[in-house]
């Protein structure tokens, strides 16, 4: 099932998470260690810290171990609350970094109506969350992500660059099913989905871990148009 149009919501979508917040269980801190270089994420983030007032709240949506983002949004005097499938992402996370707020839950209970009020946020971060998600349900996600930020709102989000759909690779000893798009495909949902592509950025990434190749990965700062 596709959405080009926009037209679907969570409603219509039979979510399927088999396995994906159990992988993340078992590898915890060996995330960071398979990925310790995380320049585009530094650097996304910084463009928000330098963008929003003290104080502003931001979403982080897939927090993982809070490391880096969560802990230098934290840390720039930014209200962070970040969500994660995976029970032990989240401890990590309450672990790392105590000055932000940590739930586990999946970014379908955010859509309105849903089971977990968050409240609006300023700004929203989503680096490489989308991706375990089906192609179906991404523009779906994108239009919460929307529906959460104040107008004008800002989001910073990566995804590596691949033509795959909830398709299953091996990951740090387990298995996950992940979707990308090509460039200008994932610009073309960001931007039905209400939002502005306001700079891109693209980096070529050797993960430490010799079971994944080499990846492009696509940084997008966006703001939502209103």
């Amino acid at each position: 099932m596709s959405d080009p149009a926009g037209r679907l919501e969570y409603g219509d979508l039979q979510l399927d998470r088999t396995g994906q917040a159990e992988a993340f269980d078992v590898i915890g801190d060996r995330y960071d260690e398979a990925f310790p270089h995380k320049e585009g994420q530094l650097a996304a983030a910084e463009w928000l810290v330098g963008s929003l007032d003290a104080g502003s709240r931001v979403l982080d949506l897939g927090c993982g171990t809070g490391l880096p983002t969560a802990r230098q949004l934290a840390g720039a005097g930014l209200d962070v609350v970040g969500i994660d499938l995976s029970a032990r992402m989240v401890a990590l996370a309450t672990s790392h970094v105590p000055d932000a707020t940590f739930h586990q839950a999946d970014i379908a209970d955010l859509r309105p109506g849903g089971p977990l009020d968050l409240g609006r946020f300023d700004a929203a971060v989503a680096f490489f969350s989308l991706l375990m998600l089906p192609r179906a349900e991404i523009p779906v996600a994108l239009r919460t992500v929307r529906d959460l930020l104040a107008p004008g709102g800002l989001l910073a989000l990566s995804m590596v660059e691949a033509d795959v759909d909830d398709y299953p690779i091996p990951f740090l000893g387990r298995r996950i099913r992940v979707s990308g798009y090509l460039r200008e495909d994932l610009r073309r949902v960001v931007e039905s989905a209400g939002f502005e592509v306001v700079d891109e950025t693209s980096y070529t990434y050797a993960p430490a871990s010799t079971e994944v190749h080499p990846e492009e990965h696509i940084f997008l700062r966006c703001r939502r148009l209103d």
